[in-house]
Formats: C-alpha cells, structure tokens, sequence
C-alpha cells in the first residue's frame, strides 16, 4: 500500500487512509521533514519551491492532530489570493472525505468577492478549521461573526507573496488576535528581509527547513531561443509548431506585456487565456474555469499565475521574456515538472539575459540551446559560443580597417571602395586564423 512509507510517521489510521486514497508513494523532501516537526508541535518555516508538496507537508500533521470535541477553531490556513486558497480549501475537504469526518470534522473557506452576510450566518456556529485570504479573515473577526482565540496552528502559506501583495498587515492584526504559545507554520519560496522581521516578532526557536529540490533536472528540459531580431509571438507561433501541449502557460514581464502579446498570438491563429493581477476577481474566476474545461492550450500570464495560482496539467512553460532574477524563473518553471511529472520549459533570450542564464548554469541548470528550421526544434550556439563568434568578427573587422590604405584625395565613390578594400583584407585574416587552428 502507499501509505506504508508514511507509517513510520505514526500518524493515525484516518491519516493513513487518507495517504491511500490520495495515491501518495512516498513523502516528497519537504514532507519527510516538516511532517514530523508539526506533529511534535514545533513552529516551522518552510522554504521551498512551489510543487514540492507542501500543502500537504502541514495538513496532514494538522489533520492528525486535530481535536474536534468542541465547536471552535482549531487551525486557520491563509493564503494571498483567493485562487489558492480556494484550492487549498478543496485539499481540505477531500481530505475530510478519505478520512470519513464528513459532518465530524468541519472546515469553511472565507475569501472576498462571496456575499458577507450569508458567511456571517453560517458561521453561527463555528468551524474546526478556517481557510481563507488574510483581509476576509479579519474582516469576519472585526465583525465579531468568529473568534479565532482557540486557535491552536495557524498557516501562512505563500508567505513572501503575501508580503508582496501587502497583505502581511492582517496577518498580523490575525496573530495579535490568538494565543503566544500558538503553532505558527510559515512556507516561503524566498524568504525577503522583511519578513524575517515579522519572524522575529512572533518565532522564538522555529524549526528551519530549506529544501534545494527547485532545478529537478531528472525531469524538466530548459530549452533556450535566441530573439535575435524577431517578433516573440512569430517564434512562439513557429514553437507552437513543434509541441503538442497539454497546458502551455507563455509568461511575460508584465500586465503590459502580456495583453500586447495575447493579442498578437490572436492574429496569429493561437487562442490564449490570458491571467494577471490587472484582471477583475470575476475576469480571473472566468478565465481559471475555461482552463480547467480544457478550452485553451495556451494561458499568456504574468508571475502572479507562477505562485499565486495553482493551474493544474500544465506541460509546457514558455518564458516570452525571460525574468531579472533567479528566483522567478525557479517559480515559472515550478508550474511544469510537479510531482515527479516529466515537463518542458523553453526561453527566448537576450544579450540582456546573459547574465541570468550563467547564475543559473551556476546552479547546476542545464541549458540546451535550440532554434526552429523547418517546423522542428534543431540544435543550436551556446550563448558563449554565440558571443565569441561575435566578438571574433569585431576583432577581425578592426584589423582589417587598420590595414586598409587611406587616400588624402577624396573622390566620389571613395567610401565603397575602402569598405571593399577591408572585406577583402578581413576574408584573408580570417582564412589565415582558420589555418593556425
């Protein structure tokens, strides 16, 4: 059974069955070491990539913990976007249903953009766990609809973009609201300065877990395309041609951007979803539902859609432009390649990008370097190889200038003559390196 590489976890027999019935094979790296750490009821701070398995690193020791004897809250998970939480929430509750606590073990999702008052009704009486977004939460604990001072685990998931998005504040009005000695479980893909600040606050000896699994290179291909002078969409229409995705998000550096470029790939034949932080909450719920009906292969998406949203299936990751820092590109290609699946990543680059890609080789990334010719991927220069050509021929036409005879007497036509005079002599330089090799 499935389950038997959690046994010795000693989680209960609900728990086990849970595993079973979700098809786990064994615990993910990050599972192996947080699972344990929360059962023993240590605080933790998780840093890993996204699909690393984490959501269920702390709901599973949570689950195995949780006493329901009372109607009060037990735990309370926040996430930055209503998206992810909606999708944590649906972890919740198949976990509710393997486990046989329908009725016995009750949880409720609280996100904005749902009607208020019917929320405050149904929290009458209140539930075991509460998953929501940070603002929400707070909103319902100002009105006095729940109290969350019984709480004894509270999760903040997603917790460098919950800084980002400026949500840290309610997370903070939220603990400020609960016990001292509550179980604080952090998971961070980065963790910025000022959220060791905010650490420092409410942690006094948390547990440090940091998974480096992010590169996975036994199952993801990092494929790189030159830009060189053409348009992105033609050559994202020209890879279009050569794959068969399942789900390919295409992501760009900006709202901007990606409106301009699903746009262009319209014209161009490729319907494309289109998600970033400029849509409405209604646009997006929109857009995320005709994915999930599988009628787009194509998603145009800023890095809101790398973290804050959780698209299942996805094949194929296309950096339109690629991103400034290391860590965006690691969360990018993190929605391909989950779960031990086989996934695809392909970039256009720049000079511009040079830079990046070396951290990255760095790192122990493997790069395959390609173009398209006749509708198929084909080999392709390294960027350093690509630079030293370039660099050469610079050299090269310098010389070749030195040695071209200057006439004091101008005439028409002067020009051409001397620019034929130093290809001739550049031709012969060049012979002459080929033969020193």
């Amino acid at each position: 059974m499935n389950e038997k590489y959690f046994e010795r976890f000693g989680l209960e027999e609900d728990m086990l069955n849970v595993i079973s019935n979700l098809n786990f094979v064994k615990p993910t790296e990050i599972q192996e070491k947080v699972i344990p750490a929360i059962l023993k009821g240590e605080s933790v701070i998780g840093q890993s990539r996204t699909g690393s398995g984490k959501t269920h690193a702390y709901l599973l020791p949570l689950f195995n913990n949780l006493n329901a004897d009372k109607r009060e809250v037990k735990f309370i998970i926040t996430a930055p976007t209503r998206e992810l939480a909606t999708q944590i929430y649906n972890e919740v509750r198949n976990i509710i249903q393997y486990a046989g606590k329908e009725g016995v073990w009750i949880a409720k999702l609280l996100v904005g953009g749902t009607d208020k008052q019917k929320m405050i009704e149904k929290l009458k009486e209140p539930p075991h766990i509460i998953v929501g977004t940070p603002g929400r939460i707070l909103d319902l604990v100002n009105e006095e609809a729940i109290s969350i001072y019984s709480t004894t685990s509270f999760v903040i998931d997603e917790a460098d973009l919950m800084l980002d998005l400026g949500f840290i504040n309610e997370v903070d009005q939220l603990l400020v609201r609960t016990k001292k000695d509550i179980q604080l479980l952090v998971f961070s893909a980065t963790i910025p300065i000022r959220l060791q600040h905010f650490f420092k606050k409410y942690l006094e000896n948390p547990t440090y877990i940091k998974i480096d699994d992010y590169l996975s290179p036994e199952t993801m291909e990092h494929k790189l395309i030159a830009k060189k002078h053409r348009n992105v969409a033609d050559i994202i229409k020209d890879i279009s041609k050569t794959i068969n995705p399942y789900l390919a998000i295409i992501f760009t550096n900006g709202k901007e951007l990606a409106n301009e470029l699903a746009d262009q790939l319209q014209e161009r034949g490729i319907e494309a979803g289109l998600i970033h932080g400029g849509l409405t909450p209604r646009e997006r719920k929109r857009v995320l539902k005709e994915i999930q009906n599988l009628r787009y292969q194509y998603i145009v998406a800023t890095d809101l859609a790398s973290r804050g949203i959780d698209i299942k299936g996805v094949s194929h990751v296309i950096n339109a432009q690629l991103p400034k820092e290391e860590e965006f590109y690691i969360h990018r290609v993190g929605r391909t390649a989950r779960a031990g699946m086989e996934g695809t990543a392909i970039s256009i680059y720049e000079d511009e990008n040079i830079d990046l890609i070396h951290k990255l080789e760095e790192k122990g990334l493997s790069f395959e370097y390609v173009d398209i010719k006749n509708g198929q991927l084909t080999e392709a220069k390294s960027w350093n190889e690509r630079h030293l050509r370039t660099k050469t021929s610079t050299d090269l036409d310098k010389e070749a200038w030195k040695k071209v005879r200057k006439t004091t007497k101008v005439k028409p036509g002067y020009k051409k003559k001397m620019k034929k005079q130093q290809e001739s002599i550049k031709r012969q330089l060049s012979k002459k390196n080929r033969y020193k090799k």
